[in-house]
């Protein structure tokens, strides 16, 4: 059967996965009465919480007899790593677009890999249904990405399709007839992406995606360059240096047919499979025959910007929560998230009891973290801090980012001001359509960690904000940080209503009353620059003319909800987001006081 193998490339939030699911649904792969759910590729509960792919995934369907295998890759910068190392899977993509929206920072970064390593995409302009859909000035806006990505000719000469992903259809015409469903794309996927090319001799492939099946093991996919492989044939398998990391059999061979993967006699040039039985290649390695010498050549990965430390959890409430709290439990889950994940890099502290989870940016790391507290982990983790570098004359560089906020033309002072303070510079200020603008930036790293939240303060929940990494520049300096002080408890125990009230002047609340707090743990914002000690702990004295049953109500401002992210973009360089399956907690790093008031002193006289 003939192959074509495309991916599907575009901004978080476009479509791609909504537009895999209609594919499936037309081509015959998904029955009409099967019951499957929306977003069908999004698998992980994380995935469908937050509406974003984070894992490629690939699936393939049959048109008009022809093998369509169809990837789809994460839209957000964050997981990047999993984007360029899909595109040299496949021989043409098909970019979507937002009708409205038009080419973000994503889009730029995926065209930007896709025309590097030559792919022809399709341009297919989704959501063209959208009432603010301006669908001609969109396309003149891929156009000039290209360009600005230095396209070559025939790459700038590419096919156009109007459509919406979620009604399943597109057509050439944006107002032409919408009851061809999704063939006019079927047909120029086929017309337009070339077969894969083959390469001469004996098996290779290099491995893409890496995971884990309780069953079958290690499974790593990937597209076979040359050659073919059999059920239980010996591979051997080579790292990106040559060096050899183990030979074994092959176990199980698995195409990729709809929604399901198969088990194969035999896989041939040019398909994607996934192969289990090896127990150590990983992502980037060359699988091959015994007979080849060379590994393949692979494709490097942008550097990580964000790093964070991982600490096992010390505080009093350790283990109540959580099963897996040791640094041997945390250290194994963490090595082997870095097996499958090339864009994270992981290094162990000299006392062994804390790691350093270098990665693309504060949401990789947040996802990361979830996702082990979900598994049962207890941690404690810092805030992130970003990866510095030195030029060749010793010049500190930092991480610069490309930020794009659409906001409502109210608000645009205010973006501007604290943009501004974080020593962002603007580089583009443009109308976006419906009394908004887009305002351009390239902004520090680290003065964007925390700024979503108080983005979306500033504009009343209507701006949307996208990043994504631009470069190394000399370091811009110092960039005021959270300017409150912390509410610490100075004791254990159950916080009391009563006292919680009590210290309401003091500053909001981050603790409902009835949780459990421990010496040192941060329980609310104080109103000033300083930290306090407080007692959360302390009932209303009773007296035998005032009864406990007698008491009035007393009524508490509900307290600050401290999400993951948001705890982790707020804290300090000395403090510590306690993560458990149940809690998110804050605290401080020296949970007693004295040795507080120490690594104060001792950090006061390092900066004098």
């Amino acid at each position: 059967m003939k192959l074509r193998n495309i991916a599907i490339i575009a901004h978080v939030d476009h479509g791609k996965t909504t537009l895999v699911d209609a594919l499936l649904r037309q081509s015959g792969s998904v029955r009409e009465n099967q019951r499957v759910d929306d977003r069908v590729m999004d698998s992980t509960d994380l995935e469908k919480e937050r509406g974003i792919t984070i894992l490629a995934k690939a699936t393939s369907v049959v048109w008009n007899d022809v093998r369509i295998n169809i990837v789809d890759t994460p839209g957000h910068a964050d997981f990047g790593g999993e984007v360029e190392r899909i595109l040299n899977m496949v021989d043409g993509a098909v970019l979507l677009v937002d009708a409205a929206e038009g080419p973000m920072p994503q889009t730029k970064f995926v065209v930007g890999k896709a025309l590097k390593i030559g792919l022809k995409p399709i341009v297919a302009v989704n959501k063209i249904d959208r009432p603010d859909a301006r669908a001609d000035e969109v396309i003149n806006e891929v156009f000039d990405l290209f360009a600005a990505m230095d396209a070559d000719d025939e790459q700038l000469d590419f096919p156009i399709l109007y459509g919406s992903g979620r009604d399943g259809w597109m057509n050439y015409d944006p107002d032409g007839p919408k009851d061809a469903g999704l063939t006019p794309l079927f047909d120029l996927v086929l017309k337009h992406v070339p077969e894969p090319t083959v390469d001469e001799g004996p098996f290779r492939m290099i491995g893409t995606i890496l995971e884990a099946d309780p069953f079958l093991g290690r499974i790593i996919t990937g597209r076979v360059t040359s050659g073919s492989l059999k059920s239980n044939q010996t591979l051997k398998v080579l790292s990106r240096d040559g060096k050899v990391l183990e030979q074994g059999r092959v176990s199980k061979i698995l195409a990729f047919r709809g929604l399901e993967r198969q088990p194969i006699e035999q896989a041939h040039a040019g398909d994607i499979i996934a192969i289990a039985g090896l127990s150590k290649g990983t992502v980037a390695d060359t699988f091959c025959d015994p007979s080849v010498g060379e590994p393949m050549p692979a494709q490097p990965i942008d550097p990580p910007t964000v790093t964070m430390s991982f600490l096992v959890n010390d505080s009093p409430l350790a283990g109540t929560e959580g099963d897996k709290v040791t640094s041997r439990v945390i250290r194994d889950r963490l090595l082997k998230e870095a097996e499958g994940n090339v864009a994270l890099k992981i290094e162990e502290s000299a006392d062994k009891d804390s790691f350093h989870v270098s990665g693309r940016g504060e949401l990789q790391l947040a996802v990361l973290i979830e996702t082990m507290r979900r598994e049962g982990f207890e941690l404690a983790v810092s805030r992130p801090r970003v990866v510095m570098q030195k030029d060749e004359n010793g010049q500190l560089l930092e991480p610069i980012e490309e930020v794009v906020i659409d906001v409502d033309e109210d608000h645009a002072g205010a973006v501007v001001q604290k943009m501004s303070e974080r020593k962002a510079e603007m580089v583009e200020l443009k109308p976006s359509g419906g009394d908004r603008q887009r305002l351009v930036f390239h902004a520090p790293t680290r003065g964007l960690i925390g700024y979503q939240s108080e983005l979306l303060t500033d504009t009343r929940g209507t701006a949307v904000m996208n990043r994504l990494f631009h470069e190394y520049q000399p370091y811009k300096g110092e960039i005021n940080g959270r300017v409150n002080g912390v509410l610490i408890s100075n004791d254990s125990g159950e916080a009391v209503a009563f006292a919680l009230w009590n210290l309401e002047d003091r500053g909001p609340m981050v603790i409902d009353p009835g949780v459990k707090v421990y010496q040192g743990m941060i329980i609310g914002i104080h109103s000033r620059d300083n930290d306090l000690e407080v007692n959360v702990l302390k009932g209303k004295k009773l007296s035998n003319v005032r009864a406990a049953g007698k008491d009035e109500a007393v009524k508490l401002t509900p307290p600050v909800r401290m999400t993951l992210e948001r705890a982790l973009s707020w804290i300090q360089d000395d403090e510590l987001v306690e993560v458990t399956p149940k809690s998110i907690r804050l605290r401080k790093l020296y949970l007693d006081p004295h040795e507080r008031k120490r690594f104060e002193k001792q950090r006061a006289t390092a900066s004098a």
